[in-house]
């Protein structure tokens, strides 16, 4: 990559699209005298996918945004600019305290940029070696949990909440649904109270949203996890916080708490946000609704699509330029914000395979840049997708006759420039299936010291063929029912 000389003075031209560009009014290669598109408010919830193609038909495959007023940044729209943009990081650092605006003074306190983009000793925040010890920790850990286990868990969690739901035969899918279910089982996972579930869910909703309680409510979801680790310090257990500060790595607490913070968001709002988009193209698309009824699309199909269409993040921040550059035609400079554009870049053109996924027939091609790319891919991506395919499989079994009860066009969207989410999803229903016979393990991330109870026998509901997808051998319900139905009972108030 060639460094261009930067403009002369402010003002002076370089053709591009039509604008004109100099020494913008913040610094940088940002342009004179054209607007910045706002990747905030309702916009970018009511039809990002249209303003993403607007921004790249007139800036090309990176484009000048404003994340806040007066906060400039870049956004990568073209795939393959992401992937230059993730795999250079002597050039496009992962550090934040490169980043210009904070640095002249121009980030508030208060900011809802905050949360999401200050510096924490994460390895969502740091590049080279040390960027690999830290990786190492949290994929170890990961790689601890057995994902039988995972799945039989998640299926529990998720006839508890089908359960508790009232017998006039409609629910929302998102409220009572996909943001409950995510914390029933990674609360579990990483030792926290039972307790504290709701919370949780709350405070991860308004720091990854930006919205105005985002830094307070950062601060109380971090004081949380801190107090977890210094007690599984101590005392460890059988969970992802004791086999993270287990680690040969040798994770400080503040190091753990932080990476708690990143398993968290991953193991959630990801979550949450997966599940939603994918029961929204079940329920909308006829393509899938013929596969509730023995098509030939899966609901794993249903599972890539979204992650090409509507991924559960559609922007992440980001990459902070060492030094003077250009990506896209742009001219980059040192200190310059840039924002992946994971939606947009699936979206791209001139990616291999788009005109394929523009027909709708994506098949199992996972070349989608949903989890990132380069050295900082997610590396929670597998145990997210084992909860996310067992709550959809679990609620398509249970509720076979499932629709939308509203048009598909009054389903609103959250107002993030972050994540892809639905406000709500409401359904009809006439009937529940069973629940599967329960599974003699238990999770293998549980204590040991309360003994199992028998699962209760089926109500007197009539099962149902099951979906069209195969379900995974083994796939069954933890035999530990009681203690489910009596945390779900209590997450919905009775």
């Amino acid at each position: 990559m060639t460094v261009p000389e930067p403009p002369q003075a402010a003002g002076c031209p370089v053709a591009h699209g039509g604008a004109s560009y100099g020494a913008a009014p913040y610094g940088g290669g940002l342009p004179v005298g054209v607007p910045l598109t706002p990747l905030y408010g309702q916009a970018v919830a009511d039809d990002p996918h249209g303003l993403y193609a607007r921004l790249r038909e007139r800036y090309g495959p990176v484009a000048p945004i404003e994340l806040e007023p007066g906060v400039e940044a870049w956004l990568v729209l073209g795939y393959g600019e992401l992937l230059e943009l993730t795999r250079n990081e002597a050039l496009f650092s992962k550090d934040s305290r490169h980043w210009r605006v904070p640095a002249e003074g121009r980030l508030a306190p208060d900011s809802r940029l905050q949360p999401m983009t200050a510096w924490r000793p994460t390895l969502l925040n740091l590049d080279g070696a040390e960027h690999q010890r830290l990786r190492s920790a949290v994929s170890d850990t990961l790689a601890q949990i057995d994902h039988r286990q995972l799945r039989e868990t998640t299926e529990a969690a998720a006839d508890g909440l089908i359960d508790s739901w009232g017998p006039d035969g409609t629910a929302d899918l998102i409220g009572q649904y996909a943001r409950a279910l995510p914390l029933l089982v990674s609360t579990q996972l990483v030792g926290l109270p039972t307790g504290a579930g709701p919370r949780m869910v709350e405070l991860i909703s308004h720091f990854v949203d930006s919205g105005p309680e985002s830094v307070r409510a950062a601060g109380e979801f971090q004081a949380i996890l801190t107090d977890l680790v210094r007690r599984r310090r101590s005392a460890p257990g059988a969970d992802l916080t004791s086999w993270l500060l287990a680690h040969p790595a040798g994770l400080t607490d503040e190091e753990a708490v932080h990476h708690l913070v990143v398993l968290m968001v991953a193991g959630n709002e990801t979550c949450i946000n997966w599940i939603g988009n994918t029961l929204r193209l079940l329920l909308t698309d006829r393509r899938f609704r013929a596969t509730l009824t023995g098509g030939r699309l899966t609901v794993s199909d249903a599972l890539e699509e979204v992650l090409w269409r509507d991924p559960p993040t559609q922007n992440f921040p980001g990459r902070w330029a060492t030094g003077d550059t250009v990506l896209g035609g742009q001219y980059i400079s040192a200190g310059d914000m840039l924002v992946l554009g994971l939606a947009a870049a699936n979206a791209d053109p001139a990616a291999q395979g788009t005109a394929s996924a523009a027909q709708g027939s994506l098949g199992g091609n996972r070349a989608h840049l949903a989890w990132g790319a380069g050295r900082h891919v997610c590396p929670a991506q597998h145990p997210a997708r084992i909860i996310v395919e067992t709550a959809v499989e679990t609620l398509l079994h249970r509720l076979p006759d499932l629709q939308l009860a509203v048009p598909p066009g009054e389903l609103a969207w959250r107002p993030s420039p972050w994540s892809r989410a639905l406000v709500a999803l409401p359904v009809l229903y006439s009937a529940f299936t069973p629940p599967r016979p329960p599974a003699p393990e238990r999770p293998a991330w549980t204590p040991p010291q309360t003994p199992p109870e028998p699962a209760p026998s089926p109500s007197g509901s009539t099962p149902t063929d099951a979906t069209s997808t195969a379900r995974t051998p083994g796939s069954g319900q933890p035999v530990q029912r009681s203690w489910w139905n009596s945390l779900v009972g209590w997450w919905s108030g009775r």
